[in-house]
């Protein structure tokens, strides 16, 4: 297994532990989550980069890294949610855009096309995480953050599904193959 994909295995390990500190209540225990939650965040900057760096990219690398995206972001959102620091309703639209767009992408790959992340991607996964550590934190402006991360997350969801939307009615229109 190469760096790259270590660091990605590395941020769904780290999980659980960012989980405990973000539920737990003793005096430093939001710090730990927003340390754990940043690191992890930062493995999602560097895998990447490392494997088109050294050309080491995997078709592990490609499958795991959105996945361990995914994860990080619907862990830290449950988390909010059962502390009460985030509306139900906010979580699911965050993680619902994420099933679609890994379903969009499920049905790309069917037919040999690859979705890359695009920017709009990458901006909702900033704004996201801003979000969450405001939110961690308890930073006065967390829920506005949080508005801003629903608002850029649905139009890049959108964003993707107009772009895309050829791959649906392609898919849609054929029978399977038995």
């Amino acid at each position: 297994m190469n760096i790259a994909n270590k660091l990605t295995l590395f941020r769904i390990i780290i999980l659980p532990f960012f989980m405990v500190f973000a539920l737990a209540k003793f005096k430093y225990s939001a710090i730990i989550a927003v340390l754990i939650f940043l690191v992890a965040s930062l493995t999602d900057l560097f895998d990447g980069y490392i494997a088109r760096k050294i050309n080491q990219t995997t078709k592990w690398g490609k499958l795991m890294d959105p996945l361990a995206d995914k994860l990080l972001i619907s862990t830290a959102l449950i988390s909010l949610v059962e502390a009460g620091s985030v509306p139900a309703w906010a979580a699911i639209i965050i993680i619902g855009r994420e099933f679609a767009v890994t379903g969009l992408r499920s049905l790309a790959a069917v037919e040999n096309i690859v979705i890359s992340a695009n920017n709009a991607g990458k901006i909702k996964m900033v704004a996201q995480i801003v979000a969450i550590t405001a939110l961690l934190l308890k930073i006065p402006f967390a829920s506005i953050a949080l508005y801003i991360a629903v608002i850029i997350t649905v139009l890049s969801g959108y964003n993707y599904f107009r772009h895309y939307s050829f791959v649906i009615n392609e898919i849609g229109g054929k029978k399977d193959e038995m």
